[in-house]
């Protein structure tokens, strides 16, 4: 009955601007745009609904309650890595080896949290 998650969604003060650092950066593309909001797809058919906000975010901690990342699942790390770099991303952490797992956060155009992983093996 249940078949797993669709999407998450993002508020941002400026959808198109977001929906295009997700293209831009991380590989996505456009999937469907309504009434100023943006669904962006990855590689692997998940989405992200990128939606106005209202009103001001608060200052975010990496381990306040609600939702805390994003994670996008790579092949190469040391590859997706420096891209990221040289394009002027922001991480938050250098990058961790964690039992054979390669894993980095950093911040995406709205200073969401977003986790870059590369899994030995799939979880689970």
């Amino acid at each position: 009955m249940f078949k797993g998650l669709e999407h998450t969604a993002i508020a941002s003060p400026d959808p198109h601007k977001l929906a295009q650092w997700y293209v831009d950066h991380l590989e996505f593309t456009i999937n469907f745009e309504y009434d100023g909001n943006y669904f962006v797809r990855a590689a692997n058919g998940t989405m992200l609904e990128i939606i106005r906000s209202e009103g001001e975010r608060p200052a975010q901690k990496m381990k306040d309650p609600g939702i805390r990342h994003l994670a996008i699942l790579v092949d190469d790390f040391d590859a997706a890595h420096e891209q990221l770099r040289r394009a002027g991303v922001q991480f938050l952490s250098e990058p961790v080896n964690n039992q054979g797992n390669r894993l980095v956060f950093f911040a995406d155009g709205d200073g969401n949290f977003v986790h870059l992983v590369h899994r030995q093996k799939p979880l689970g």
